[in-house]
């Protein structure tokens, strides 16, 4: 493959070239690209007997429109047993956020970082302010509930996001706690639960928080089908909500906004549940011999992850683009680098989960680009080849010196500053963009070092206590890393109070506000429920196979 193809990466922000752009770059035929441990999908699902009949079909399904979304929509929501009132389909997860952006996020959005880009990016685009919630290198990038739920109201956000499994760590939140975390937000405007990737989960038996979701008047769940289906490049998506959020949703959707190739697969879907369960089955048995290779790498560190992927961090001296770069050129893998993922940085890479065979030419291709011909030897320094970075450190200046104000606001600063690049960080309790004043306490958060330790830089964002280090999978103990320069101890932070929820859970027999009651949603008055048809349903798809 020729090495021109990783100049695709310079002109991409938060994502990677697609698989068309890079087999146009290298001049392959279709089908002989590189071995993808880029793109989340997944390669059990559809059958090789579900894509003959579709290949058998195709001149009919792209010679002719599609019917209505409410037709697919209904299709789909008598496979997973859900009212068609309280979803919305859109053409792929990202229309959907873009439409929960325009619709329901007013001013403000809290979002844990690194995660999914168009989170970030979205709001952004539109003025919103985005304020940023670090997911802590020493916790192993976990999310803790109770202080992200002190930093929305320190901050006074409206709308807040958070991703279970979340990509790119494939950091995974308990049902319980997500559902008490919801109504300890339920007087904010907005609460999206992205489960783009929870069909991958296998934590819990019942992991999906659709039916709460209903019963509650601000809550958002986001659901991917090209990711499970391994489908990519079918856009296709669902929301499920209160019926007056889904309706808030659908309203705006184009008549015609699903293609027929996804009305075909979601007619398809009926008479596959046992391959599709077996694909989920197949793809967690892959996640666990695929980690434990990887950790057997020496200096690599692997993360827990209940998605169909991996974030690793290289061994220290790699930089990412670099392995990226030669991953691909060398030993045809195409591999994401982090590094433009905000919150992250080039030393991290999220590689999907494959079967072994793939699996075995990654681990070879690791070790000779990581360690050179002898295992374990020094890795080598930082690329000096490459001639451009992931703009991490542009990335890094965004989120602290604008916290997410919108791109809007940072266009206008830099005029008003009379010189290039970013403007300055917002002075505390002043608002910037299109959002409200930041309160006066928002600053609070971290305990700063002694004045003869302090090393300028740019201003504390609020930090989680350090938690202790991802427990590591089966493998070799990796090699010593450089003694570490010993910093100042910061002092103890006291653990926080239970945050106690605004409202309680919307009792049985109650309506929530503008919304439903638990017996209508459960398929009484009007809201006729489906008998089982053998497919997983919204609640179950996450079992275990």
């Amino acid at each position: 493959m020729s090495g021109n193809v990783t100049s695709l990466f310079r002109s991409t922000a938060a994502h990677s070239p697609s698989m068309a752009a890079l087999a146009r770059e290298s001049g392959e035929a279709a089908g002989a690209g590189p071995v993808d441990f880029c793109i989340p999908c997944n390669p059990y699902f559809p059958t090789p007997a579900m894509f003959d009949e579709m290949a058998g079909r195709l001149r009919d399904i792209i010679t002719y429109y599609p019917s209505s979304a409410d037709t697919i929509t209904a299709e789909l929501c008598s496979l997973l047993q859900l009212p068609p009132q309280c979803v919305a389909m859109g053409n792929g997860s990202t229309e959907l956020i873009t439409w929960i952006d325009h619709l329901l996020v007013r001013e403000s959005l809290a979002v844990p970082v690194p995660t999914f880009g168009r989170w970030t990016d979205q709001p952004m685009e539109t003025g919103k302010r985005v304020d940023m919630f670090p997911l802590q290198e020493a916790g192993g990038f976990a999310l803790d509930l109770a202080r992200y739920a002190e930093f929305v109201r320190a901050r006074g956000t409206r709308a807040v996001v958070v991703c279970n499994p979340n990509n790119p760590d494939g950091g995974y939140l308990h049902k319980q706690a997500l559902v008490q975390f919801m109504d300890a937000m339920a007087d904010r405007d907005l609460v999206v639960i992205d489960e783009s990737f929870l069909e991958f989960a296998d934590a819990e038996a019942e992991p999906s928080v659709v039916q709460e979701a209903m019963l509650r008047p601000n809550v958002v769940v986001l659901r991917s089908l090209g990711k499970n289906f391994g489908l990519h490049g079918i856009r296709f998506g669902y929301l499920v909500a209160n019926p007056a959020l889904a309706g808030r949703v659908r309203a705006m959707l184009p008549k015609w906004n699903l293609n027929s190739f996804a009305e075909h697969v979601v007619f398809m879907l009926r008479d596959h549940g046992p391959e599709y369960a077996q694909s989920l089955h197949q793809v967690r048995r892959d996640r666990l011999e695929m980690a434990a290779q990887l950790s057997a790498l020496p200096g690599l560190t692997v993360y827990p992850s209940q998605g169909n992927f991996l974030f690793v961090r290289l061994p220290v001296g790699a930089e990412g683009t670099a392995v990226r770069d030669r991953m691909l050129t060398e030993h045809r893998v195409l591999v994401r680098e982090c590094g433009n993922k905000i919150g992250s940085s080039s030393r991290f890479l999220r590689l999907v989960v494959r079967p072994q065979v793939d699996v075995r030419r990654l681990v070879s291709g690791l070790e000779q680009v990581l360690y050179g011909a002898g295992r374990g030897a020094a890795v080598p320094g930082q690329a000096t080849g490459t001639g451009y970075s992931s703009g991490t450190a542009a990335v890094d200046r965004l989120m602290y010196e604008t916290n997410g104000s919108g791109m809007r606001a940072i266009t206008a600063q830099t005029a008003g500053a009379g010189a290039p690049g970013l403007a300055a960080a917002p002075s505390p309790g002043t608002g910037t963009g299109t959002g409200v004043p930041l309160p006066a306490a928002a600053p609070v958060a971290v305990p700063v070092a002694p004045a003869a330790a302090t090393v300028p830089g740019p201003p504390p964002v609020p930090q989680q206590v350090p938690g202790p280090q991802p427990a590591p999978y089966p493998g070799p103990v990796p090699v010593p890393h450089p003694a570490p320069v010993p910093q100042p101890s910061p002092a103890p932070v006291p653990a926080p109070a239970a945050y106690p929820p605004t409202f309680g859970p919307t009792p049985p027999g109650v309506p929530a506000r503008g919304g439903l009651t638990a017996a209508q949603v459960r398929g009484t008055n009007g809201l006729e429920s489906v008998p089982a048809t053998g497919w997983p349903n919204a609640v179950g798809m996450g079992q275990a196979g």
